[in-house]
């Protein structure tokens, strides 16, 4: 395949992705490695766009706070694709809706774990906001501190935070891995 052709369709998917975007009114979209340095950077983008659209103060810090938590999640709990590789890589997108913004989180995760996620997100979407609260207060007593640091907090964080139940997919990669995404809503009123 000549580099033209190559180089033209590299500028339709920019185009095609370009559009799509702006139809589903995403704001701002990350894939790569999560490290404490590009959260600094992906929340102060995000705080910044918020502030030119003169957002309410309050959605602004639970968007703000929901999209540190789930980037955290992604540098704390994502898989690799194969054993040689050490980065946690995910995909992070912000969307404004007229009534809402989603931020949708994308990574990788081992088979192995789906069943035991899979659990603890239906136990956390059938709670109400006081449910919510005891769960917390109740992992933090019992100290389920996994290896990985939390002990489940965040998507019980995320949940209170949010008022909203947490929507998620898993997508099967290989015997091995899945591609998990998790989409938080936050109503903007």
């Amino acid at each position: 395949m000549s580099k033209e052709i190559e180089s033209h369709r590299f500028l339709d998917f920019a185009y095609q992705l370009y559009k799509t975007m702006k139809t589903n009114e995403i704001n701002l979209v990350y894939e790569g490695e999560v490290t404490q340095e590009i959260t600094k950077t992906f929340t102060s983008l995000t705080e910044r766009n918020m502030a030119k659209s003169e957002e309410s103060n309050q959605v602004q810090r639970k968007v703000f706070n929901v999209m540190v938590e789930c980037l955290q999640n992604i540098s704390k709990h994502a898989d690799t694709l194969s054993e040689d590789e050490e980065d946690r890589r995910g995909i992070v997108m912000v969307s404004r809706g007229e009534d809402s913004y989603k931020i949708i989180t994308g990574n990788v995760i081992r088979n192995a774990k789906i069943p035991g996620l899979k659990e603890s997100l239906e136990h956390i979407n059938s709670l109400d906001k006081k449910g919510l609260s005891s769960l917390y207060k109740q992992q933090i007593v019992e100290s389920k501190i996994s290896e990985k640091g939390g002990a489940g907090l965040g998507l019980i964080d995320i949940a209170k935070k949010t008022g909203s139940k947490l929507s998620y997919q898993f997508k099967e990669l290989n015997d091995d891995v899945s591609f998990f995404i998790l989409t938080s809503t936050i109503k903007r009123n």
